[in-house]
């Protein structure tokens, strides 16, 4: 039996709309817990190195975030998996860029 909440996430069981590949690893960043459910959000991490192509890798992302330069609805978010619902907007400080996280299918 498993004592407390679970930590890790395998990718083909990561939701659908993140599209993760299958062969680049075999976990999937997990998302903190937040104002939205598993399901129904994606990690800033994902964010940031998936859809924006903001950093390559774990760490790049992580020191982005460190430097405080992301806002999720008007706050600063240091931690990289936090929770982004579906039309939260996210600013960027350095960039001057703002955007709302919006879920759209492969094609």
């Amino acid at each position: 039996m498993a004592r407390g909440p679970r930590k890790h996430l395998k990718r083909l069981n990561a939701p659908k709309h993140w599209m993760l590949d299958k062969l680049t690893g075999k976990f999937a960043p997990r998302p903190s817990t937040g104002p939205h459910k598993l399901r129904e959000c994606l990690p800033l991490i994902i964010f940031l190195r998936n859809r924006l192509r903001y950093a390559l890798t774990y760490v790049e992302v992580k020191k982005i975030v460190m430097q405080r330069l992301i806002k999720v609805d008007g706050k600063v978010r240091t931690d990289i998996g936090y929770p982004m619902g579906i039309m939260d907007v996210v600013s960027i400080e350095k960039t001057g860029e703002i955007g709302r996280a919006s879920c759209r299918e492969r094609v």
